[in-house]
């Protein structure tokens, strides 16, 4: 966890409900896989349920990184601070990476 609370550039409304509608209808399909766990479904169908998520959850994160950048490290940036904030970045998408 970093130090702060909140993004430096707010989320505009719009940027709010994008994020959650997805988180939504990621949620809906770990339900779906909950569900399909409790049927004894095929275990291919399962695999590929997880694989579903796990890209939908990845391009909620590819999404987010890219508005952090385009928002709050170029601003950080362009008031002087933007070595951490790169960093802080950089960490990220390596984590991205792993997985």
């Amino acid at each position: 966890m970093t130090e702060h609370d909140s993004p430096i550039i707010p989320r505009t409304e719009d940027e709010r409900n994008r994020i959650l509608n997805r988180l939504k209808r990621i949620e809906g399909q770990v339900r779906g896989l909950h569900k399909m766990v409790e049927d004894d479904r095929y275990c291919m169908d399962i695999l590929v349920q997880i694989s579903a998520i796990n890209s939908a959850l990845k391009q909620v994160g590819f999404s987010l990184m890219e508005r952090h950048a385009n928002t709050c490290v170029k601003h950080s940036i362009e008031s002087g601070n933007g070595d951490k904030y790169m960093e802080e970045l950089m960490k990220v998408v390596r984590q991205f990476s792993k997985s």
